[in-house]
């Protein structure tokens, strides 16, 4: 095993014969074949199996040498398709020119998918790899802090509908996850922010003493402190691996990762995943919907929205729809995209809401009269 993959942090999602390793550290990339060679049992076969690099063309222009010498020098062969860059890519168009790209690539059951670049890319290739002569393995290695802390682990992959974000999709594990904390050097700071909504997201769940710890540190965390960059990663990783050993196929507490996503989703859907919104920035404004509607039905005290809302927006990070008002729909519209939440259950919302920093809970049977109405004095308010 290569001197980096050795050294890297090591988190086990426990799922049985399906358990994998997440592996955090810097320098991973240059040795990432090593990395796969050391936790990928059926690359020991002969010949070894082929590997389909999925990426887009951001990440190629920055990374895709680096990752293609380390797969040369172990002798594994590979081709590489690049997608663009965006929320966008993750539609029934660019699933159907991957898959047929990968059947005329002859790429067999046998061989594997490496997802190589943030949470677009690592929900397309994997659903690719679900669906694709009914599953491949696959590989991730993220490439976005978000992508790093949530959406790489625990195997939900899929793609966008009209409808609303990630309705079609399904669960299928990665075999090893690699999180190369160094490639997070040259991510945008919008998307660096993005990312750190996620790692927020965590606390505010169900470790009120981790959000405590990112209120001092979590401009440390922006700033590529190693120590603490990796301290998040790991905290973030450990709290969503258990969760998803307790529950993988989000019948339950799974749910509860969700924190902020009916309401951010909703927004995103609303703008038609332009970009307008980052994912993580849908969250954060998410998350504080979740906390002041919480507080707004006497679930909670309404200091804990109004500390996540300061810790978010002292970083950076929005946390009112004040800046997109004017391209929204009214309440009544928001609410019913609502309905088309993965989380509904026999067409009654489902939401995740608080009873405290740290104290995340799932309320079934949410009137939708409750929503919209709050969703109305939102608005007001934002506008």
């Amino acid at each position: 095993m290569s001197t980096a993959c050795k050294e890297a942090q090591a988190v086990t999602v426990g799922l049985g014969g399906r358990a994998y390793e997440i592996r955090i550290g810097a320098g991973l990339l240059a040795e990432a074949a090593d990395c796969m060679l050391a936790h990928l049992d059926f690359l020991d076969a002969t010949p070894r199996p082929r590997a389909a690099i999925i990426t887009d063309r951001n990440v190629a222009r920055l990374y895709l040498d680096e990752l293609e010498s380390s797969l040369n020098a172990a002798g594994i062969a590979h081709e590489t398709r690049i997608l663009p860059p965006g929320e966008a890519t993750k539609s029934f168009a660019h699933y159907h020119q991957l898959s047929e790209w990968l059947l005329e690539r002859r790429f067999e059951r046998g061989d594997f998918i490496i997802a190589f670049g943030g949470g677009v890319i690592g929900d397309l290739a994997g659903f690719a790899a679900a669906t694709l002569r009914r599953g491949m393995r696959f590989v991730q290695i993220p490439t976005t802090l978000l992508a790093q802390v949530d959406s790489s682990v625990g195997g939900k992959t899929g793609i966008n509908s009209t409808h609303g974000k990630n309705l079609i999709g399904a669960f299928h594990q990665p075999s090893l996850v690699i999180a190369d904390t160094s490639v997070l050097d040259t991510l945008p700071r919008r998307e660096l922010l993005a990312g750190y909504a996620e790692v927020v997201k965590y606390g505010l769940l169900g470790d009120a003493a981790f959000f405590a710890w990112l209120e001092d540190n979590g401009a440390r965390v922006l700033a590529g402190d190693g120590q603490a960059l990796a301290r998040a990663i790991r905290t973030c990783c450990e709290m969503k691996s258990a969760i998803v050993a307790r529950d993988e196929r989000e019948s339950g507490v799974r749910a509860l990762l969700n924190l902020g996503h009916t309401f951010g989703h909703a927004l995103e859907a609303a703008l038609g995943y332009d970009g307008t919104l980052l994912h993580g920035e849908a969250v954060a404004i998410g998350m504080v919907q979740a906390l002041r509607f919480s507080a707004r039905e006497g679930l909670c005290p309404a200091e804990c929205a109004s500390r996540a809302e300061a810790h978010l927006s002292a970083l950076g990070l929005p946390v009112d729809t004040s800046a997109i008002r004017d391209r929204l729909p009214g309440a009544e519209a928001l609410a019913a995209i609502m309905a088309q939440d993965k989380k509904a259950k026999g067409g009654k919302l489902v939401f995740i809401l608080a009873r405290g920093i740290g104290e995340a809970f799932i309320a079934e049977d949410v009137p939708a009269r409750r929503v919209e109405d709050f969703l109305r004095g939102e608005l007001e308010r934002d506008g």
